[in-house]
């Protein structure tokens, strides 16, 4: 990357709303919190406003006030039960908000739609259980629904597998200043897309709760820490300016996208580092980023790291010259669609050179044709796909309107490309 510099040309200039990752975790922390939260820029969609809801039910109070979230917190006492929460198809909702639910002293059913009932949450529902909580699946097959008896979580020490997703981490860290022991937690393996926990552990820290840790072997929480209430922005979603640096790479247009903070904890601002190692130039602004591509070259990657730009760099390697290896995604089988199979088929519909392999994709660029593309009601393919339209533009993608899972005026935004 170049050096942080404060005059350029730009052909498009996009505004890239908040992170939804960061307003999900200031929100949960926020509702557990001892008094009132204000959180700037938040992202609202259909994800944060799945997680805002289940919030409400537990206790907390939100209101939006020009544009802030405002947020009473409920000092861990949260409702003691009620009807079953529908987190649709919002994996972080889901697994953030089943330890937080544990923390209650009443019973509570959470469930999602048909593709959430796959999406493995065992680990996390046994690591729970070690605190001394009370959460199991309905069925067998170790998916949602969840059930949660109350009495809140004792704590002690656990360990989990976050192979699958970091999320199951990120949950027990979220609840754990609210269980009367410590907790440690052990974790064993590897961790998937482990930059989102350093994400969980500075909004903790943010709101006043520290956590001790070596390296990624273990975490301890203290017991009686709580979270105070703090006013916070949010800084823009690197995972939705991807895409318009993608745009730019591929076709060599300069796009200043705005809000995003250099150097970024969040890990899909590293995606700047492929585009420049396949040959983008990329420009560091105080609060924005610029991409201006070139004519782009495959690359060996591996891509654990940010498993939401494997689409992107899916299309970005249809396009560039010779071989792209994707590497050390096998948890994309279990997001909102299967990523790596779904992301071939389509792949292949626009006459693309496309190997799935159980970790990952192996892709031989050069051209696209014409299709039409299924998404899968996956946003991230939705948005991915959008780019190689830029290229060829008889691509068409079915249910585009699956965006506003994460980034409701993606479409509108991404028009200015084309102005």
């Amino acid at each position: 990357m170049n050096a942080i510099n404060e005059s350029i040309q730009a052909q498009a200039e996009i505004d890239i709303p908040g992170s939804k990752s960061l307003t999900h975790r200031a929100l949960i922390i926020a509702a557990l919190a001892e008094g009132k939260s204000r959180i700037r820029q938040p992202l609202i969609c259909e994800d944060t406003c799945l997680t805002i809801e289940a919030l409400k039910r537990l206790g907390a109070d939100i209101k939006e006030e020009n544009g802030d979230m405002v947020v009473k917190g409920t000092s861990g006492r949260l409702s003691e039960g009620g009807p079953e929460i529908n987190l649709k198809n919002s994996g972080t909702s889901m697994r953030l908000l089943t330890s937080v639910a544990a923390l209650s002293q009443g019973d509570w059913i959470l469930t999602g739609n048909e593709r959430m009932q796959t999406r493995p949450i065992e680990p996390l529902l046994k690591a729970i259980s070690d605190l001394g909580g009370k959460a199991a699946a309905l069925h067998d097959t170790g998916c949602p629904p969840v059930k949660i008896q109350g009495g809140g979580i004792k704590g002690g020490k656990t360990s989990i597998s976050a192979a699958k997703s970091s999320q199951f981490l990120s949950s027990l860290l979220l609840s754990s200043p609210y269980a009367r022991q410590d907790v440690v937690i052990e974790v064993t393996g590897s961790v998937a897309s482990w930059p989102y926990v350093e994400l969980t552990l500075s909004m903790m820290e943010a709101f006043g709760v520290k956590v001790e840790r070596q390296g990624w072997s273990w975490f301890r929480v203290p017991a009686g820490q709580r979270y105070r209430g703090r006013d916070i922005g949010i800084e823009g979603d690197c995972s939705s300016a991807a895409y318009f640096w993608a745009a730019a790479a591929l076709t060599g247009n300069y796009v200043v996208t705005r809000h995003i903070k250099p150097f970024s904890l969040q890990p899909d601002f590293r995606f700047l580092d492929i585009l420049a190692s396949m040959g983008s130039e990329v420009v560091l602004g105080r609060n924005w980023v610029a991409v201006k591509g070139v004519r782009l070259a495959g690359i060996d990657v591996d891509m654990n790291a940010m498993p939401d730009q494997v689409p992107t760099l899916a299309v970005l390697a249809a396009l560039a010259r010779g071989r792209t290896l994707i590497r050390n995604v096998a948890h994309l089988h279990y997001k909102e669609s299967d990523r790596l199979v779904d992301l071939g088929a389509e792949l292949t519909k626009l006459g693309v050179s496309v190997k799935v392999n159980e970790d990952g994709l192996e892709i031989n660029g050069g051209h696209i044709k014409e299709g039409t593309i299924d998404p899968h009601q996956d946003h991230r393919l939705a948005m991915s796909f959008a780019v190689a339209r830029l290229i060829e533009p008889g691509i068409r993608i079915l249910d585009p309107e699956c965006v506003v899972k994460s980034f409701p005026n993606f479409w509108e935004l991404f028009a200015e490309l084309q102005s």
